[in-house]
């Protein structure tokens, strides 16, 4: 969902097809481009991909050519979207999550439209219904991911619960991103506090913490730098075998492993899940609020919503939709995550983070 889970298919490099960015000097109007063809702009995090020949249905049935504007982690790229939502640098803006929706309704990030093939969704995704402001995307599973090789290779046990990973046998083997920059660390952390409640969460990162947990900004460093069981990782020389990533990190580490291997290198730990949703809109001020509407319609089609799992590594939320056997054999969603109601994200999250930061970071 992020910059965050294209995971080691970014690193591999292979079979994706990553769309160039652009500004909004691109042309968000009526004519940009060669030939005058009309354009359209979307504004992601970087973990945004579709491949071609779906994309170029869209472009050939719409006229409308896509331009990409990826801007960091999904953190940083939601809050320069409300930084510059009064003059936007794009269209549609894909990738706000269920732990940052609030904050982007909240500041008028968004405006209404009801997506063509929105009732094709499934019910359990839907919020908003009032103003339909946002139109859900994909879903997939925050999780602890581990390195099988060096648990097998030291005798451990992966931890399998948050629990386990302030046991002294894992001290100094986690990795997670920063909660005031990263979707994946804001994640986990609502994790904790969903586990451990509002009063338990505080005393929970205080034992991680003494027990070594390491903080970088955001999902690219910690999974391909920092974590010793990717594709970068080796590259890298990562020393963590603990990561904070996703259920579907496994599946991509052997889709993009050449050769492919008959078991994924890496586990999740089901334990440690938290559920997060994907939400794309129709940006406020946006200049070609036509051709926004068109791609929001084309985000929700089969088409699409079958290609997306191999693009980004989500789990689609059309009804329906398919779902590749690789997600099915290496990265099944878990079956019990924990889970935030938006009204209390919504009441809680930044004085959350602000006490986060203060007991973790400092």
């Amino acid at each position: 969902m992020n910059n965050n889970r294209k995971l080691a298919a970014v690193v591999v490099g292979l079979g994706l097809v990553t769309l160039s960015a652009c500004g909004s000097s691109s042309g968000n109007g009526g004519s940009g481009g060669s030939g005058g063809s009309k354009s359209v702009t979307l504004v992601s995090h970087d973990s945004w991909a579709v491949s071609k020949s779906v994309l170029a249905d869209f472009e050939k049935q719409s006229g409308y050519k896509v331009h990409v504007l990826k801007d960091g982690d999904a953190g940083q790229a939601v809050n320069k979207a409300i930084l510059t939502k009064d003059n936007p640098q794009g269209d549609v803006f894909f990738g706000v999550d269920n732990t940052l929706l609030s904050r982007a309704l909240d500041n008028g990030l968004f405006q209404s439209y009801e997506a063509k093939g929105s009732d094709m969704i499934l019910p359990e995704y839907r919020v908003d219904q009032a103003k339909h402001r946002v139109t859900p995307i994909d879903s997939g599973d925050i999780c602890v991911n581990y390195d099988k090789a060096y648990f097998s290779k030291h005798g451990l046990t992966p931890p399998q619960s948050f629990d386990d990973l302030v046991k002294p046998q894992y001290k100094n083997l986690l990795v997670t991103e920063n909660a005031a920059t990263s979707s994946p660390g804001l994640g986990f952390l609502l994790g904790t506090a969903a586990k451990y409640g509002d009063a338990g969460w505080q005393g929970y990162w205080k034992k991680l913490k003494a027990n070594g947990v390491k903080v970088v900004d955001g999902w690219e460093q910690a999974y391909n730098q920092e974590f010793s069981g990717s594709a970068g990782g080796k590259k890298a020389k990562g020393d963590r075998p603990l990561v904070v990533s996703y259920a579907s990190s496994p599946p991509a580490e052997v889709i993009y492993a050449d050769p492919k291997p008959k078991t994924a290198p890496t586990g999740t730990s089901y334990g440690t899940c938290f559920r997060q949703i994907e939400y794309a809109g129709l940006l406020s001020n946006a200049k070609n609020t036509k051709g926004g509407k068109a791609l929001l319609d084309f985000l929700v089609t089969k088409e699409f919503q079958d290609d997306m799992p191999l693009n980004m590594f989500v789990y689609p939320v059309r009804e329906a939709a398919q779902v590749p056997p690789e997600f099915q054999k290496f990265g099944q969603p878990a079956k019990d995550p924990e889970k935030m109601a938006p009204g209390k994200i919504a009441e809680n999250r930044d004085q959350w983070v602000k006490s986060w930061t203060s007991l973790v970071l400092q």
